[in-house]
């Protein structure tokens, strides 16, 4: 999946860059972001105390960053789910709670959300940087 600013879709995963990592939502509109609780930023403390799925603007989503949108390839199309159902089942999932930075995070959400498959690259990534820096006896 290549991400690139670009205009937002209903039923799109998006994401906003944070330093090192990312946060992702599901674009409904410009009124509705459908995200796995508010960016871990200073001014969203008290708001991430408890963390659930939320439904925010796409201004709130982005925290003032570059909202970035996926050009997805043919086997992530096919993939796909269609969009009503994609916004149906991230809607259905509004208060949910059970956010773990590693396992149940926003990415994994998104993902769900749009692909049916609960993952996360970030996850992937530092796994993969563990076992190289540590061998895979420490997973």
């Amino acid at each position: 999946m290549k991400w690139a600013p670009a205009e937002c879709r209903r039923g799109d995963m998006i994401r906003i860059r944070l330093g090192s990592f990312y946060h992702y939502g599901v674009f409904v509109s410009e009124d509705e972001v459908i995200q796995f609780g508010y960016p871990p930023l200073p001014e969203f403390k008290e708001k991430n105390e408890k963390i659930t799925v939320v439904s925010v603007s796409i201004d709130e989503f982005a925290c003032g960053k570059i909202v970035e949108t996926p050009t997805l390839d043919r086997r992530e199309r096919k993939k796909r789910r269609p969009v009503e159902e994609t916004v149906s089942f991230a809607r259905s999932r509004l208060g949910e709670g059970g956010y773990n930075i590693i396992h149940n995070n926003c990415e994994h959400f998104a993902n769900e959300c749009v692909f049916g498959e609960r993952r996360s690259e970030q996850e992937d990534t530092a796994r993969e940087f563990w076992q190289r820096m540590f061998g895979k006896s420490g997973s």
